[in-house]
């Protein structure tokens, strides 16, 4: 038996990069038909990832990427929430390299 312990791999929609589970955010599409930020990873409904990039978060709202991957369709209010919090990582990105 091996004692080394499973990793759950997940692909970045955006870039196509696979990385563990717990590095990418997960996005999942809820019974309304709305899209959320699922920050516990274990929310009910069709999920994809995305990076914690802006890079990553500007090609997966600007693209219908996101729309593929949950097959459904962002509304103009959801678009506006997954955007604000896409734009944490732009600052938090910003605040590290000046450091």
């Amino acid at each position: 038996m091996s004692s080394r312990k499973h990793i759950p791999q997940r692909t970045c929609v955006a870039c196509r990069q696979v990385k563990a589970k717990r590095e990418l955010i997960r996005l999942v599409r809820i019974a309304e038909g709305r899209v959320e930020v699922d920050s516990s990873g274990k929310e009910a409904g069709r999920g994809t990832y995305l990076c914690p990039t802006p890079e990553c978060w500007e090609v997966g709202l600007k693209s219908s990427r996101i729309e593929y991957a949950l097959r459904a369709t962002l509304i103009p209010e959801n678009r506006e929430q997954l955007i604000k919090h896409g734009k944490t990582f732009y600052k938090e990105s910003i605040s590290g390299q000046s450091k």
